[in-house]
């Protein structure tokens, strides 16, 4: 179980481990770790509730600490997977299934038909009691990160550790990182991304752009082209974007298919579902590096859901990359809302998690001038970020390949000192985690990087560290 803090932080293993107080209940459901953290899976106390907003058992009294660790009840790998994985919303997904289905298949037949006003009010009514559901915190849910730092607090108390190593979660020691996507759906935006291409690169930016490869509109070498020539990069959007990418689980598979081979004569690494749909448990079929299907709250998308996370994540052999602000679509379309308010309040939260800012801005949308308007002042405004808060802004490729350099580099103690080892190691940096209360500060640049037992309260030989 120690899996849970190795994997997040990439710290060493101390020895200290998480074990189960008593056995689990065959149940699943939600409970409370304290008053902020909101807990889905199964436990060994208390009572588990189908619903977030019912009262909720908290275990805060059922976790012990002693000499050997922590004693959990609960699996923290297995809460962190339900979040991360979106195991919470198997209930009312299946409950609602059929139906779901049903109206999906009829909106997509007749979306042709139907004019933006029309589509737009179909919408609304889809969304309708968005603001109802208690369960993940709109606008954007950091409950996942504060479980492993809550973790790693226990480990570090049961140990006597007052500064705990580990990799920083960004090279170069930025503060956090953040990165533009366009998702484009009909000739109109793809013919827009030269002018957008114009746009990102006059407030100092280079995006993602991810294409439908059929039915939707042409996609010729020379606008790939184009786009790969400038610095940008080229993604697959979903296969034909008509609502049924995991509606069947044969036709599934050959979609995949299809989808891995645009992969490969794309020279892509990344992929985005259409409208966000997804089925983690299917994602074995692809071949991409990396997905950025996954928000962070979905609320207001037609899938709900959410991964409870700002940082990225792997999903088997994917790195998830979430979209952790809300979607341009939602602003315009559902919020009528042209200021960027409610993407600074989501981007204050993740900055303060040292999180991923991800946006999401369709070229179809950002045609007409004021919407154009609202996007250069959020880029404006990511750009004085950049400057004044030390964020990366890279392609999304470069932070799924980050991911797993990180993924795969490991702490050591040699000759006395911290020291990060393995491919990118270069670009790594040692940060120390500090007990603040029942979570964890972080601090870089102060700490001495010898090994000491304030860095760590046991004696650590030269060897490896970490490691999943």
């Amino acid at each position: 179980m120690n899996r849970a803090l190795t994997g997040y932080f990439r710290c060493p293993d101390i020895g200290a481990d998480f074990h189960l107080s008593e056995s689990r209940s065959a149940d699943r459901g939600f409970f409370r770790w304290g008053e902020d953290i909101v807990c889905y899976g199964r436990s060994a106390t208390g009572y588990r509730s189908g619903r977030a907003d019912a009262p909720l058992y908290d275990v805060s009294a059922d976790v012990i600490l002693d000499s050997a660790g922590a004693s959990l009840p609960f699996d923290p790998e297995d809460i962190i997977d339900s979040l991360r994985c979106e195991r919470y919303t198997d209930q009312f997904r299946e409950s609602g299934s059929l139906a779901s289905a049903i109206v999906r298949k009829i909106y997509y037949l007749i979306r042709p038909l139907l004019i933006l006003p029309i589509r737009k009010r179909l919408q609304k009514f889809h969304l309708r009691g968005w603001d109802q559901i208690p369960f993940p915190s709109w606008p954007v849910d950091v409950t996942a990160d504060r479980i492993h730092r809550r973790l790693l607090a226990l480990a570090m108390q049961a140990n006597g550790v007052e500064a705990m190593p580990f990799i920083w979660f960004w090279p170069k020691g930025y503060e956090a990182c953040a990165i533009v996507t366009h998702d484009v759906e009909a000739p109109p935006g793809r013919d827009f991304c030269k002018t957008l291409m114009d746009i990102d690169e006059s407030y100092g930016f280079k995006s993602s752009f991810q294409v439908v490869p059929e039915k939707r509109y042409e996609v010729c070498v020379k606008f790939l082209k184009q786009i790969k020539d400038r610095g940008f990069e080229v993604n697959v959007h979903d296969l034909t974007h008509d609502g049924r990418l995991y509606a069947d689980r044969e036709e599934f598979l050959e979609r995949a298919r299809r989808i891995n081979h645009y992969i490969r004569e794309f020279g892509a690494s990344g992929f985005r579902s259409g409208v966000l749909y997804r089925n983690i448990d299917w994602y074995d079929a692809y071949d991409f590096s990396y997905d950025m299907s996954m928000p962070n709250v979905g609320h207001l998308d037609p899938q709900h859901g959410g991964c409870c996370t700002v940082l990225p994540f792997f999903l088997g052999k994917i790195v998830e990359l979430p979209l952790t602000c809300s979607q341009d679509h939602t602003l315009f379309n559902v919020f009528n809302d042209y200021s960027i308010d409610l993407w600074a309040r989501q981007i204050d939260t993740i900055l303060a998690n040292n999180g991923l800012i991800t946006v999401l801005v369709h070229p179809d949308y950002v045609i007409e001038e004021r919407a154009q308007a609202t996007y250069k002042k959020i880029l404006a405004h990511l750009a004085e970020l950049r400057e004044q808060k030390h964020i990366w802004t890279p392609l999304p490729r470069d932070v799924a390949q980050w991911w797993r350099q990180r993924n795969e580099m490991v702490i050591k103690a040699k000759d006395g000192v911290w020291c990060i080892e393995g491919p990118g190691s270069e670009n790594a940096e040692i940060a120390f985690a500090h007990v603040t209360g029942d979570t964890v500060t972080y601090s870089r640049g102060v700490e001495s990087n010898r090994v000491s037992s304030r860095s760590l309260g046991i004696q650590i030989p030269d060897k490896k560290y970490g490691g999943l």
